[in-house]
């Protein structure tokens, strides 16, 4: 370990040396000439940098429809989800809360349910009065993701709101997005206060519900799955003031 005495000083890798910052001064140590890695831990590199472009794909799908801040450790968080995952356990990511300090249990007693046929279930039941929280706004965000080709196939989501303090009648919509690959369903809910949303991490919630690797159906039976349900649109605009969107819709539908 030698120490950086000139007057411009710098950190990482430079030629055959490393810089390094301890306790406010500069330091310098050379690269070894060979790393010893056993079998198991280039096993768990792997499995890290699976995780790691897995957990960017997802990021990627998702981080243009979520309206508000994730917590600053959820690119690590997702990470450690996804480890194994890399053993084709996707599932495993279900629960996965983009904003840890509040679930979405938080507003929903019951949890949503996902058929087989792709229809997402949200259950009648009491919504949970909160001090200075008019109504919910509720979002469903569906992306299928093809990760043996590492592409976002498609992302669609749609919006509902409801007031708080009532019997909400309960809604269902169609999340199959069309595609080859894995789907994965986030359900985002949102304080809506005086016909804005709460800024405060407790009334904001995004966790992913569902995490379906692809089923070995034929591409004609996937089509014709529930024709009743209309399928998710793609928003192309923000979310409008809660006032100006019709409450207790019995199928989510498009803006």
């Amino acid at each position: 370990m030698a120490k950086q005495i000139s007057i411009i000083t710098f950190t990482g890798r430079l030629g055959n040396l490393i810089g390094y910052r301890r306790n406010g001064k500069h330091f310098l140590r050379s690269m070894p000439s060979y790393v010893r890695q056993t079998a198991a831990t280039r096993r768990a590199a792997q499995r890290f940098g699976m995780a790691s472009k897995k957990g960017a794909l997802i990021r990627s799908a998702f981080s243009g429809r979520l309206d508000a801040g994730c917590d600053s450790g959820h690119i690590n968080r997702l990470t450690s989800a996804l480890i194994p995952a890399t053993g084709n356990n996707i599932r495993s990511i279900t629960g996965f809360r983009f904003n840890r300090h509040t679930g979405t249990d938080r507003f929903l007693i019951h949890a949503p349910r996902l058929s087989h046929d792709g229809i997402l279930y949200i259950s009648p039941q009491a919504l949970p009065a909160c001090k200075g929280i008019n109504s919910l706004e509720i979002k469903v965000i569906a992306a299928r993701i093809h990760f043996a080709t590492h592409q976002v196939v498609g992302t669609e989501s749609a919006v509902l709101i409801v007031k708080t303090g009532e019997d909400f009648k309960g809604a269902a919509c169609n999340v199959d997005v069309p595609g080859k690959g894995t789907l994965i369903v986030v359900l985002q809910v949102r304080g809506i206060q005086d016909h804005a949303p709460s800024c405060h991490t407790k009334y904001f919630a995004a966790d992913i519900i569902a995490a379906e690797p692809p089923q070995p159906l034929p591409e004609i039976l996937h089509k014709q799955t529930c024709p009743e349900f209309p399928r998710l649109k793609q928003l192309s605009e923000k979310i409008p003031a809660a006032a100006s969107v019709p409450l207790l819709l019995p199928v989510i539908q498009r803006e």
